[in-house]
């Protein structure tokens, strides 16, 4: 199979020849690859100094080298590079860059990789006094919230159809609704206010053909079957940091939702090699049968991570992804 035919194998509940890997992001670049993938050279402001011709060359090496080092690490998925403006888009558009980029990669990787994007357009956990604005917003102007939430997912599917005409075909909805104690809303206000809009983006993406992935860490019990009835095709990271075990997520709903993720990033960071080893050996036990498991870390391979951590994992995975 082709690392994309894995992918959508899993996706859509179903055993392919090995499990795949992806992440969000993949921040190590220096650290295993020798160099940063994207650099000051590639900033809005600096790319609106090139000519036509310039920018283009400059993208297209861009992409022979996101090509270079996604495809060396074995990822079924690739992120996508967010370069220009996107403000002066507005809502709903995506920078000529960023789609140049989308061009150019989808090119070189033919359609044997997935590339994805972000996409989600759902209220997430505000940041510092803004919670105190948003609960007075519940509770003084309910209906205005929610069509605030309506617009911003309006917003979101009319960016993601522009995504999907660019040549993306797989979506990362990145929305944060849980700390690790539970989600920010309670499971009743989480119906109101997020998962109506968060299955209008989620529908929406899959006429357009779209795989959607949804993400948010914390702990999503409580929320589990809100989140499931969505219909996104995977649901990330089941974050063993706030007690969210990979096996029993597997039983509840492994037949409805490709599980992807749960190996200990934080374990990654502080733990012994034995407990890193083990967290991904768990991982691969429990969700691997019968499909439906995309294999990856609980976060990113985030900065300041050893990068020998991170290779050990994939070691793992190497040694126990054939079905």
């Amino acid at each position: 199979m082709t690392p994309k035919e894995r992918a959508i194998a899993a996706l859509t509940l179903r055993k392919p020849d090995m499990v795949p890997t992806f992440e969000l992001e993949f921040q190590l670049d220096e650290e295993m690859f020798g160099e940063k993938l994207i650099t000051e050279e590639y900033s809005a402001g600096n790319l609106a100094k090139l000519s036509s011709r310039e920018k283009e060359k400059m993208i297209y090496k861009l992409a022979e080298r996101w090509f270079k080092v996604y495809s060396s690490l074995e990822y079924s998925i690739f992120p996508c590079a967010y370069l220009g403006d996107f403000e002066s888009c507005g809502p709903g558009g995506i920078p000529y860059e960023t789609k140049l980029f989308i061009k150019y990669l989808r090119q070189i990787t033919g359609d044997n990789y997935m590339i994805h994007f972000h996409g989600d357009g759902t209220f997430s956990i505000p940041d510092g006094d803004e919670m105190y604005e948003f609960a007075y917003a519940i509770a003084d102007d309910s209906e205005g919230m929610k069509q605030k939430a309506l617009k911003i997912a309006e917003n979101a599917i009319e960016r993601n159809k522009r995504a999907a005409e660019a040549g993306i075909d797989c979506l990362i909805l990145c929305s944060d609704y849980c700390y690790n104690s539970g989600p920010f809303l309670s499971p009743e206000m989480f119906g109101i206010y997020i998962q109506p809009y968060l299955k209008k983006i989620i529908d929406e993406a899959r006429k357009d053909g779209l795989y959607t992935i949804k993400h948010t860490d914390g702990n999503i019990m409580p929320i589990l079957d809100q989140l499931v009835e969505c219909r996104p095709h995977g649901l990330h990271s089941l974050d063993p940091m706030a007690r969210v075990d990979i096996k029993e997520v597997k039983r509840l709903v492994g037949d409805k939702v490709c599980l992807c993720g749960n190996v200990n990033c934080a374990l990654m960071q502080t733990g012994t090699d034995e407990e890193v080893i083990e967290s991904a050996e768990y991982c691969l036990t429990h969700a691997k049968p019968g499909g439906g498991y995309i294999f990856c870390t609980s976060n990113v391979p985030f900065k300041g991570l050893p990068a020998e951590r991170y290779k050990l994992i994939l070691d793992v995975w190497k040694r126990m992804r054939a079905y």
